[in-house]
């Protein structure tokens, strides 16, 4: 009978890194809850921190090595499992739930988010060499917070919905904040500012007063569009890359 390999302390610290990571479905749970008793301050609340982990998980793995000490374990693989609950199916329920657009046009776009996101998590062509989405990268959980926020109409936010599911398929580069070097000292900046205004929104109960809704609409609208401009204008911003 052969005895049970030992676990050594790297493979230990790779593992809690793993269950840092699955935590995210946890918050995610609690994040349903939330959305299915209409409390929309504590779903967004959970879903941050869910984003949270999410930020922080991938450069603790890289810096402990998770995926040579473990490499039969795959947190590329739980962390898609994870991010499409937490960016895709509970933004696109808490749509349907709250119904600002009407019970047609919400169960529409709840569909649309659902459908074309699933098949967007299918390409594996979709970051770039300097770390941009190739396609909108649906972040749902912050375009919904963001249509929650401001409020546009029920019109205008289907008109949103579809426009995003659209450029989910179009080759077009979308910011990842951190880990584009060009303008990176721009564009984290204006990142931390959109959760400093979103989290404002949050403490005022999700009835944010207007420069909240003026300045997360902004702010949304920069993330965005910025990585399309830099795509158009690829020398921008490319003396702050180190030599």
């Amino acid at each position: 009978m052969k005895k049970p390999k030992k676990v050594t302390a790297p493979q230990a610290r790779a593992f809690s890194v793993h269950l840092f990571t699955a935590s995210g479905s946890f918050l995610a749970f609690l994040s349903l809850v939330a959305a299915s008793e209409e409390r929309w301050t504590a779903m967004f609340l959970w879903l941050g921190l869910a984003l949270l982990v999410d930020g922080i998980d991938g450069p603790i793995a890289r810096k402990l090595q998770v995926k040579e000490v473990l490499p039969t374990w795959s947190g590329e693989l739980l962390d898609n499992i994870i991010d499409y609950v937490t960016y895709v199916l509970i933004p696109a329920f808490a749509l349907y739930q709250r119904g600002f657009m009407g019970e047609g046009l919400s169960f529409l776009s709840a569909a649309i988010i659902v459908v074309s996101s699933a098949i967007y998590y299918a390409d594996t062509g979709m970051k770039t060499k300097e770390n941009f989405f190739r396609g909108f990268p649906v972040v749902w959980n912050m375009l919904v917070f963001t249509l929650f926020v401001i409020e546009p109409g029920e019109w205008v936010s289907f008109a949103i919905v579809v426009a995003a599911a659209i450029f989910t398929f179009i080759p077009m580069n979308f910011l990842h904040p951190v880990r584009v070097k060009r303008l990176r000292n721009l564009n984290l900046p204006v990142f931390l500012a959109w959760c400093a205004v979103s989290l404002v929104a949050l403490l005022q109960g999700m009835n944010a007063s207007g420069w909240v809704q003026i300045a997360v609409a902004i702010s949304s609208l920069y993330l965005f569009f910025i990585g399309g401009v830099m795509q158009v204008f690829p020398n921008l911003g490319r003396q702050e890359e180190p030599t």
